[in-house]
Protein backbone atom coordinates (compact mmCIF):
# COMPACT_ATOMS: atom_id res chain seq x y z
CA UNK A 1 0.00 0.00 0.00
CA UNK A 2 1.67 3.53 -0.75
CA UNK A 3 2.36 5.58 1.81
CA UNK A 4 -0.01 8.60 2.55
CA UNK A 5 0.60 12.00 1.18
CA UNK A 6 1.19 14.30 4.14
CA UNK A 7 -0.52 17.80 4.47
CA UNK A 8 0.72 20.85 6.52
CA UNK A 9 -2.08 22.69 7.57
CA UNK A 10 -0.80 26.12 8.75
CA UNK A 11 -3.90 28.12 10.16
CA UNK A 12 -4.13 30.28 13.42
CA UNK A 13 -7.91 29.68 13.37
CA UNK A 14 -8.30 26.27 15.27
CA UNK A 15 -11.86 25.29 14.26
CA UNK A 16 -11.30 25.68 10.40
CA UNK A 17 -7.83 24.09 10.79
CA UNK A 18 -9.56 21.22 12.38
CA UNK A 19 -12.18 21.22 9.85
CA UNK A 20 -9.58 20.80 7.14
CA UNK A 21 -8.23 18.59 8.63
CA UNK A 22 -10.88 16.29 9.24
CA UNK A 23 -11.83 16.42 5.45
CA UNK A 24 -8.93 15.29 4.00
CA UNK A 25 -8.22 12.84 6.75
CA UNK A 26 -11.34 11.20 5.15
CA UNK A 27 -9.79 11.38 1.87
CA UNK A 28 -6.85 9.68 3.35
CA UNK A 29 -4.21 12.28 3.81
CA UNK A 30 -1.57 12.70 6.61
CA UNK A 31 -2.19 16.18 8.40
CA UNK A 32 -0.56 17.88 10.74
CA UNK A 33 -1.36 21.43 12.19
CA UNK A 34 0.60 24.39 12.75
CA UNK A 35 -0.83 28.24 14.36
CA UNK A 36 1.74 30.00 13.20
CA UNK A 37 4.59 30.93 10.69
CA UNK A 38 8.00 30.47 12.40
CA UNK A 39 6.37 26.67 13.60
CA UNK A 40 5.26 25.86 10.05
CA UNK A 41 9.24 26.63 9.04
CA UNK A 42 10.49 24.48 11.75
CA UNK A 43 8.04 21.70 11.09
CA UNK A 44 8.70 21.21 7.24
CA UNK A 45 11.81 20.24 7.65
CA UNK A 46 10.47 17.28 9.87
CA UNK A 47 6.90 16.31 8.44
CA UNK A 48 8.22 17.08 5.11
CA UNK A 49 4.70 17.52 3.30
CA UNK A 50 3.72 16.60 -0.04
CA UNK A 51 1.58 19.80 0.19
CA UNK A 52 1.15 23.05 2.64
CA UNK A 53 -1.74 24.91 3.03
CA UNK A 54 -1.20 28.35 4.39
CA UNK A 55 -3.08 30.75 5.78
CA UNK A 56 -2.10 34.55 5.11
CA UNK A 57 -3.10 36.10 8.31
CA UNK A 58 -0.81 34.76 11.10
CA UNK A 59 0.83 35.73 14.19
CA UNK A 60 4.55 36.71 14.29
CA UNK A 61 5.72 35.81 10.35
CA UNK A 62 2.97 36.34 8.17
CA UNK A 63 1.61 34.08 5.35
CA UNK A 64 3.34 36.38 2.88
CA UNK A 65 6.77 35.69 4.97
CA UNK A 66 6.14 31.96 5.28
CA UNK A 67 5.56 31.16 1.18
CA UNK A 68 8.79 33.33 0.63
CA UNK A 69 10.56 31.40 3.15
CA UNK A 70 9.57 28.07 1.70
CA UNK A 71 10.27 28.96 -1.66
CA UNK A 72 13.92 29.01 -1.07
CA UNK A 73 13.47 25.40 0.18
CA UNK A 74 11.32 23.29 -1.87
CA UNK A 75 9.42 23.52 -4.72
CA UNK A 76 6.46 21.77 -2.80
CA UNK A 77 3.13 23.26 -3.81
CA UNK A 78 1.47 26.11 -1.94
CA UNK A 79 -1.83 26.96 -1.68
CA UNK A 80 -2.95 30.04 0.34
CA UNK A 81 -6.02 30.29 2.03
CA UNK A 82 -7.27 33.71 2.69
CA UNK A 83 -10.66 35.66 4.11
CA UNK A 84 -9.01 38.44 1.38
CA UNK A 85 -10.14 38.54 -1.58
CA UNK A 86 -8.41 41.73 -3.44
CA UNK A 87 -6.28 41.11 -6.57
CA UNK A 88 -3.68 42.54 -4.95
CA UNK A 89 -3.38 39.83 -2.05
CA UNK A 90 -3.78 37.12 -4.64
CA UNK A 91 -0.88 38.44 -7.12
CA UNK A 92 1.37 39.22 -4.45
CA UNK A 93 0.95 35.56 -3.27
CA UNK A 94 1.26 33.76 -6.57
CA UNK A 95 4.64 36.05 -7.32
CA UNK A 96 6.30 34.78 -4.03
CA UNK A 97 5.52 31.08 -5.34
CA UNK A 98 2.46 29.87 -4.10
CA UNK A 99 0.37 27.53 -6.78
CA UNK A 100 -3.05 28.27 -6.02
CA UNK A 101 -5.50 30.75 -3.66
CA UNK A 102 -8.54 30.12 -1.97
CA UNK A 103 -10.58 32.75 -0.13
CA UNK A 104 -12.33 31.90 2.79
CA UNK A 105 -15.36 30.78 3.68
CA UNK A 106 -14.80 28.01 1.01
CA UNK A 107 -16.68 24.80 0.25
CA UNK A 108 -14.83 21.44 1.99
CA UNK A 109 -15.63 19.60 -1.55
CA UNK A 110 -13.56 22.54 -3.84
CA UNK A 111 -10.90 22.26 -1.19
CA UNK A 112 -10.48 18.44 -1.17
CA UNK A 113 -10.65 18.83 -5.24
CA UNK A 114 -7.76 21.78 -5.62
CA UNK A 115 -5.86 19.81 -2.97
CA UNK A 116 -6.16 16.55 -5.34
CA UNK A 117 -5.50 18.63 -8.14
CA UNK A 118 -1.98 20.37 -6.81
CA UNK A 119 -1.09 17.04 -5.82
CA UNK A 120 -1.84 15.06 -9.11
CA UNK A 121 0.07 17.62 -11.39
CA UNK A 122 2.48 17.90 -8.90
CA UNK A 123 3.49 13.90 -9.34
CA UNK A 124 2.96 12.06 -12.17
CA UNK A 125 1.22 9.03 -11.75
CA UNK A 126 2.95 6.34 -10.31
CA UNK A 127 2.08 3.19 -13.06
CA UNK A 128 3.64 -0.16 -13.73
CA UNK A 129 5.26 1.49 -17.12
CA UNK A 130 7.68 4.06 -17.25
CA UNK A 131 6.17 6.86 -19.25
CA UNK A 132 7.99 8.45 -22.00
CA UNK A 133 9.19 11.86 -20.89
CA UNK A 134 7.30 15.22 -21.59
CA UNK A 135 10.36 16.89 -22.92
CA UNK A 136 10.93 20.00 -25.66
CA UNK A 137 14.43 21.94 -26.05
CA UNK A 138 15.10 24.43 -27.71
CA UNK A 139 18.75 26.14 -27.79
CA UNK A 140 20.08 26.41 -23.97
CA UNK A 141 16.47 25.51 -22.98
CA UNK A 142 15.30 21.74 -21.90
CA UNK A 143 12.23 21.17 -19.69
CA UNK A 144 10.71 17.88 -18.71
CA UNK A 145 7.52 17.97 -17.12
CA UNK A 146 8.00 14.27 -16.24
CA UNK A 147 10.56 15.19 -13.44
CA UNK A 148 9.96 19.03 -13.07
CA UNK A 149 13.20 20.39 -14.21
CA UNK A 150 14.39 22.83 -16.36
CA UNK A 151 17.92 23.60 -17.60
CA UNK A 152 18.68 27.10 -18.68
CA UNK A 153 22.06 27.83 -20.81
CA UNK A 154 23.08 24.63 -18.75
CA UNK A 155 21.99 25.28 -15.28
CA UNK A 156 19.05 23.88 -13.63
CA UNK A 157 16.71 26.63 -12.88
CA UNK A 158 14.24 26.57 -9.49
CA UNK A 159 10.59 26.33 -10.71
CA UNK A 160 7.26 26.11 -9.10
CA UNK A 161 4.60 23.41 -10.83
CA UNK A 162 2.49 26.06 -12.56
CA UNK A 163 5.45 27.79 -13.91
CA UNK A 164 6.95 25.07 -15.02
CA UNK A 165 3.83 23.96 -16.59
CA UNK A 166 2.97 27.16 -18.03
CA UNK A 167 6.23 27.38 -19.94
CA UNK A 168 5.88 23.64 -21.31
CA UNK A 169 2.53 23.91 -22.73
CA UNK A 170 3.88 27.40 -24.47
CA UNK A 171 6.82 25.79 -25.75
CA UNK A 172 4.93 22.86 -26.95
CA UNK A 173 3.25 25.05 -29.52
CA UNK A 174 6.05 27.21 -30.57
CA UNK A 175 4.54 30.22 -32.60
CA UNK A 176 1.50 29.15 -31.60
CA UNK A 177 -1.09 31.95 -29.65
CA UNK A 178 -3.44 31.49 -26.54
CA UNK A 179 -5.12 33.48 -24.91
CA UNK A 180 -5.09 34.50 -20.94
CA UNK A 181 -8.52 32.43 -20.64
CA UNK A 182 -7.35 29.33 -22.70
CA UNK A 183 -4.16 29.38 -20.57
CA UNK A 184 -5.80 29.66 -17.06
CA UNK A 185 -7.76 26.88 -18.50
CA UNK A 186 -5.25 24.30 -19.58
CA UNK A 187 -3.18 25.24 -16.84
CA UNK A 188 -5.34 25.98 -13.51
CA UNK A 189 -8.31 23.88 -14.90
CA UNK A 190 -12.11 24.21 -13.45
CA UNK A 191 -10.85 24.04 -9.65
CA UNK A 192 -8.94 27.32 -10.31
CA UNK A 193 -11.59 30.19 -9.84
CA UNK A 194 -9.13 33.26 -10.11
CA UNK A 195 -9.26 35.90 -13.15
CA UNK A 196 -6.71 36.49 -16.04
CA UNK A 197 -4.08 38.17 -13.84
CA UNK A 198 -2.33 34.68 -12.45
CA UNK A 199 -1.11 34.23 -16.00
CA UNK A 200 0.10 37.94 -16.16
CA UNK A 201 1.84 37.44 -12.73
CA UNK A 202 3.32 34.08 -13.98
CA UNK A 203 4.69 34.81 -17.22
CA UNK A 204 6.44 37.67 -15.21
CA UNK A 205 8.19 34.93 -13.21
CA UNK A 206 9.13 33.51 -16.00
CA UNK A 207 10.53 36.28 -18.04
CA UNK A 208 12.75 37.14 -14.49
CA UNK A 209 14.12 33.59 -14.73
CA UNK A 210 14.14 33.02 -18.85
CA UNK A 211 15.32 36.22 -20.90
CA UNK A 212 14.73 36.14 -24.43
CA UNK A 213 17.03 34.07 -26.39
CA UNK A 214 18.06 34.63 -29.88
CA UNK A 215 16.19 31.81 -31.28
CA UNK A 216 13.09 31.92 -29.11
CA UNK A 217 11.44 33.88 -26.53
CA UNK A 218 8.41 34.25 -24.31
CA UNK A 219 6.10 36.64 -26.47
CA UNK A 220 3.46 39.21 -25.69
CA UNK A 221 0.46 39.20 -28.40
CA UNK A 222 -0.82 42.44 -27.04
CA UNK A 223 -4.77 42.60 -26.95
CA UNK A 224 -4.61 38.43 -27.09
CA UNK A 225 -2.25 37.10 -24.94
CA UNK A 226 1.24 35.23 -25.23
CA UNK A 227 3.00 32.67 -27.54
CA UNK A 228 6.10 31.04 -27.05
CA UNK A 229 8.22 32.71 -30.44
CA UNK A 230 10.36 30.42 -32.06
CA UNK A 231 12.36 32.68 -34.65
Amino acid sequence: MPAKQKILIVDDDTNIAELISLYLTKEFYQVQIVEDGEQALQVFDTFQPNLVLLDLMLPGIDGYQVCRELRKRSNTPIIMLSAKGEVFDKVLGLELGADDYMIKPFDSKELVARVKAVLRRFQPSRTDEVPAAKTVQYPDLIINQTNYSVIYQGNSIDMPPKELELLYFLASSPNQVFTREQLLDHIWGYEYIGDTRTVDVHIKRLREKIKDHPAWRLATVWGIGYKFEVK
